[in-house]
């Protein structure tokens, strides 16, 4: 079994000389058992606050680096912490039997048990990514007296027909990483590949921000697969929690992956094939800022920041706002044309259509993307090679882009299809072309065809060939600048594996013997794809200014100001700047809290008498008119 706490972690605290001490403690449950613990505290410490941490990948791990940054700093982390794990895995097996309680209410009396001990001054906050961050809103659910907030990262709390079969299509690789890792929610879902009132059920007891009492810090990332489900979650948090609690939740959102194997990882820098410095860090600087607040009730101006900060990649840069995705967005349609491009121009022509051959047995590979399985690379790779190369495959690209354009929001894919199968796939992947002629995934979908009335087995249908069909795909939230020089591109082909199950094509029984990955009495299919004017079909992007058809020159120094390091402790460098910039530090209320002249293309700013928080660093000259976010450690 493999466990989801960073490999890079684990390798740069093993090179530490400090050593970690804990304490290993029976934390009792209520139903007469008791879960096994960790207890970490600070050197000389008395009492103060406490930090949960529920892990159904093994408690020991971490005693070779600590979670949240700290790594082996043990004595200086000013929270203690304590890490058990979960009923019935590793060190708490033996709790396990038929009826015990749920994990939640496990976590309710792990938190008051906590607030009893004499290292505790009553306030308990939780932490954890993935299954540590599911489990915290279990926790929540059940109301602990002493639970005073909750910082789950790239986790909600539903389970949903669509998160183990998107546009109803099987998810292998991620399935096969839960039953490697002991949940064994393969054979639920193999028994139940249509939505069902099972389904029905799960989702809706699952889902239940209107419970959650305490203020919660979601973390996520664009390349992690529960970006949706997170901003769902977020969006209810808003609406529907307690209206004592709606306006401190937050929501972080960084150009990030899910994590669990390999050094990519929520606030690591490098994302698959490309790197996002200015976003290294944040997650844990907030997660900090967020249980300074909440659990040491430090005024450092949580309750004066945006609900909503995420980071635009390709502009590279951290924005705010109240929600997600923000209002002024507008829907602009990209067509599909007959020799490959994509342009908002409608096309023209009266029966134009492109096909692709579709062999299930040699499908189009998976290469990144938001993977689970621990033998797939995860975020952003280059399709060119061994995927835009293949002949099963569609490709429709737009000119050279004269201006940037900003995506905020889930694009969308409108198809216009025909097959000689009974039923097939169309997966669909949005690219970022590079100059240099890379095209960098940004995110994928699928859709089944027998599922084109909707996902109930009594609303099955199959193809008639020449019949011509609507597909309709959305892709998963994201913030992307495409920037001048650049090129959008979307590839349409019929699979994706082992990210998505491979449609035999047949109309047959999609899992035989309940077997997710099978294939059984193949069909190669040719799928069209129509580009004509009765029968368009284009990409639909969530804009802000819509799409530019006339080139805005921008400063020319705007991309290159740098600001660093990022998040800062004691001083900040902005650097790349014109001479006689003025620059100044603004806090998150608009007050300008340090203000600075350059003498040269490069400035040392103090911030030592900065409180913790958000801040803009405002760079001002003839020549030059930029701000950037900065977070003060």
């Amino acid at each position: 079994m493999r466990t989801f706490i960073s490999l890079f972690v684990l390798f740069a605290t093993l090179h530490s000389s400090a050593q970690l001490s804990w304490e290993e403690v029976d934390i009792p449950m209520s139903d007469g058992q008791s879960l096994k613990g960790d207890i970490y505290l600070p050197d000389n410490w008395t009492s103060g606050p406490v930090v949960l941490i529920q892990t159904p990948y093994n408690k020991n791990l971490y005693h070779f680096g600590l979670p949240i940054g700290i790594g082996q700093a043990q004595s200086t982390m000013g929270y203690a912490l304590v890490i058990l794990d979960w009923r019935g895995f590793w060190n708490s097996t033996s709790a396990a039997y038929q009826g015990a309680p749920t994990m939640g209410e496990d976590g309710y009396d792990a938190v008051e048990w906590i607030a009893e001990q004499p290292w505790c001054d009553g306030n308990v906050g939780t932490w954890g990514p993935s299954a540590l961050g599911k489990v915290q809103f279990s926790t929540a659910r059940q109301h602990p007296p002493h639970l005073r907030c909750i910082v789950p990262v790239v986790a909600a709390s539903q389970t949903n027909y669509t998160e183990y079969y998107p546009g109803g299509s099987y998810r292998v690789e991620y399935l096969d990483q839960l039953s490697q890792l002991g949940f064994g929610l393969a054979i639920f879902a193999i028994a139940n590949p249509y939505f069902n009132t099972i389904w029905s059920v799960t989702e809706n007891i699952n889902f239940y921000p209107d419970e959650i009492e305490v203020p919660a810090l979601m973390i996520a990332g664009w390349y992690d697969h529960n970006i949706d489900l997170q901003v769902k979650l977020f969006e209810g948090l808003q609406n529907e929690s307690p209206i004592d609690v709606r306006e401190k939740h937050r929501f972080l959102i960084g150009p990030w992956v899910h994590g669990g194997h390999g050094t990519a990882n929520p606030g690591s820098g490098t994302q698959g094939e490309l790197n996002y410095p200015s976003a290294v860090g944040w997650n844990h600087s907030l997660t900090w800022q967020f249980l300074d607040f909440y659990l040491k009730g430090i005024e450092n101006g949580m309750d004066d920041s945006p609900a909503v900060q995420y980071f635009q990649m390709g502009e590279d840069e951290w924005l705010q706002n109240e929600v997600w995705p923000p209002e002024e967005v507008i829907n602009t349609n990209l067509y599909f044309h007959q020799n490959g491009s994509l342009s908002p121009t409608q096309p023209t022509v009266e029966n134009g259509s492109l096909s692709f051959e579709y062999d299930p047995n040699n499908p189009s590979p998976t290469i990144g993307g938001p993977t689970l399985r621990n033998d797939l690379e995860q975020g952003p790779y280059d399709q060119t090679d061994d995927v835009e190369s293949r002949n099963d495959i569609l490709v429709f690209t737009s000119e050279v882009l004269m201006n940037v354009v900003e995506l905020k929001g889930k694009a969308k894919v409108n198809l216009k299809i025909s097959s000689d199968a009974l039923d097939t796939d169309f997966a669909i992947r949005l690219c970022d072309v590079y100059p240099d002629g890379r095209s960098m995934l940004v995110n994928d979908g699928i859709f089944r065809m027998r599922f084109k009335n909707g996902y109930a087995q009594g609303l099955e249908s199959f193809l008639s060939e020449g019949e011509i069909y609507d597909c309709t795909i959305e892709l998963p939230h994201t913030a992307l600048t495409f920037l001048q020089g650049h090129k959008i591109r979307v590839d349409v082909t019929s699979s994706n594996y082992p990210r998505f199950n491979r449609n035999m094509n047949n109309g047959e029984e999609m899992y035989p013997n309940n077997n997710g990955d099978t294939l059984v009495n193949v069909v190669i299919a040719e799928n069209t794809i129509h580009t004509s004017s009765s029968h368009a079909s284009y990409l639909e992007l969530p804009l802000i200014g819509g799409f530019p058809t006339t080139m805005i020159e921008e400063p020319s120094l705007t991309s290159e100001v740098m600001v660093y390091p990022n998040p800062a402790i004691d001083k900040v460098r902005v650097s790349k700047i014109p001479q006689n910039s003025l620059i100044q530090i603004v806090d998150s209320k608009g007050s300008v809290m340090i203000s600075q002249t350059s003498k040269t293309s490069e400035i040392e700013i103090d911030l030592t008498l900065l409180p913790t928080g958000i801040y803009n660093v405002v760079i001002n000259h003839e020549s030059l008119n930029e701000t950037i976010r900065l977070l003060k450690n």
